[in-house]
């Protein structure tokens, strides 16, 4: 209700309209629903990368004409027809990779063994290999609906010969152009049609909670990865942007399961980068949207950058919780000290409400540390203030500090609530403009109030429609 209230110019006709408001008076937050789970494997170089971001609708997997490109196990969020659901984009499969190869197989049989319904991709323009035949006989030993797709039908001659993907055994062929977009429209449907309306049982999408690793090329993301996890989740080596891809581990800390991102260093100009360098900011980026809370690795024994201020920026504007850990903590001395302070002071103003910790990932020191500081971060990203509290706490505010004059008129907070979390999110209906000035004010006030340590919170305000003078 609150949404439909407050679209066009955001501005309000009749103070009547305030008392429509869909606002649970308890402060319950909305409930996150777990959404079933699409695969899409098949053997290197058929198109599943394209295949997926046509499903997307925008251009989120990496594709490039070689194969081999994509690795890890990747989902995104999907619209269909008003359905959400989650597409995990697979590495090649093969049978019997070897190596590096082997270990990108493995993850497309995680998939295939977690998937609610799974998307077979077949090349129709080379038709059916052997690799496609053992895929087809590994799928068929799970009870997870499969849809044969033939990807690559660019004209009726390749139609006709797709016609020939019959002898897989899944039934007719679903022939697209995943480059083209033809045909993926009647695949979606079908799509709606194989998955359940919930994910299987044990297979929810919520899962552990889910943390980004980012900063600068070389500040030891996938150090602190390697320690936290307790083996080499992680390549690291001293050449500064090892990491391209994301890498998932799933980690134990503190009596919990987290989900932690490895992600590739962000450079200071992501627009002049080419080829993976590109690729890999891409990816950080959706990581980055994919995760709750993001521990942001500043490299403690250096003065801080520019590249760490953009980043730092990218994560407020996802509106991600964060916490800053200042790594490399054992090569910092007395004068360092010092001065980092001071830079702190100086740089970090936009995000005075991040959580801080000083550790070592080279030495494990203080990296325990990590657990208590992203679990209070992201119980103030869920943090939902109920409407009552909330207004009863603003009219004492507005009383003691009212807002200043804009136009020769005060402008009035007729009233106020929070319309979402993660991040908390609240909107203030007036009879004026707020300054920013006040509205940073209100901001420091509310987290003096409610806490927030560790997310960014968000004000919004909605001025109500001047009515016209009767004559």
């Amino acid at each position: 209700m609150i949404e439909e209230i407050l679209v066009g110019d955001g501005t309000w006709t009749d103070e009547s309209e305030w008392e429509n408001l869909d606002i649970d008076a308890d402060g319950e937050g909305e409930q996150f629903v777990a959404m079933p789970t699409l695969a899409v494997v098949g053997r290197p170089n058929v198109g599943k990368s394209t295949l997926v971001n046509r499903i997307l609708g925008r251009r989120e997997a990496v594709v490039e004409d070689v194969p081999g490109v994509t690795r890890d196990r990747i989902s995104y969020e999907a619209n269909w027809a008003g359905r959400r659901f989650m597409v995990q984009d697979t590495g090649g499969w093969e049978p019997d990779a070897k190596g590096l190869q082997a270990h990108v197989a493995r993850q497309a049989e995680v998939a295939m063994e977690t998937a609610d319904a799974i998307l077979l991709v077949v090349d129709a323009t080379v038709g059916a290999t052997t690799t496609d035949e053992a895929a087809v006989r590994k799928l068929r030993r799970s009870k997870i609906p499969v849809i044969l797709v033939a990807n690559k039908v660019d004209d009726q001659k390749v139609e006709l010969e797709a016609a020939s993907l019959w002898s897989l055994g899944l039934g007719e062929p679903r022939m697209v152009s995943a480059a083209h977009g033809r045909g993926t429209g009647d695949l979606l449907d079908d799509v709606l049609s194989a998955l359940p309306e919930t994910p299987r049982e044990g297979n929810a999408v919520a899962g552990p909670r889910r943390v980004a690793l980012v900063g600068k090329p070389n500040v030891g993301k996938s150090s602190l990865l390697n320690k936290l996890a307790g083996d080499e989740r992680s390549v690291v080596h001293d050449v500064a942007g090892t990491t391209v891809d994301p890498v998932d581990s799933l980690v134990e800390l503190g009596g919990k399961t987290w989900k932690f991102v490895d992600t590739a260093g962000l450079r200071r100009k992501v627009s002049s980068a080419t080829g993976t360098e590109f690729y890999a900011s891409l990816r950080t980026k959706s990581a980055l949207e994919a995760s709750e809370v993001a521990i942001m690795l500043i490299d403690a024994s250096v003065p801080i950058t520019e590249q760490d201020l953009r980043v730092i920026s990218l994560v407020a504007d996802s509106g991600r919780a964060l916490v800053l850990a200042f790594n490399k903590w054992d090569l910092v001395d007395e004068d360092r000290r010092y001065m980092l302070e001071r830079e702190i002071d100086r740089d970090l103003v936009r995000v005075p409400w991040a959580q801080r910790v000083n550790i070592s990932a080279h030495t494990g020191r203080a990296v325990a540390k990590l657990v208590p500081q992203m679990e209070t971060a992201l119980e103030s990203w869920d943090k939902r203030i109920s409407t009552g509290r909330l207004n009863t706490w603003l009219k004492e505010v507005i009383a003691a500090t009212p807002p200043p004059m804009r136009g020769g008129r005060q402008p009035r907070v007729m009233f106020a609530t929070q319309a979402s979390t993660r991040p908390p999110t609240f909107v203030l209906f007036t009879t004026g403009f707020l300054e920013a000035g006040y509205r940073r004010f209100l901001e420091r006030r509310l987290r003096e109030e409610f806490g927030f340590d560790g997310s960014p919170v968000r004000i919004s305000v909605r001025v109500r429609e001047k009515k016209e003078r009767k004559k």
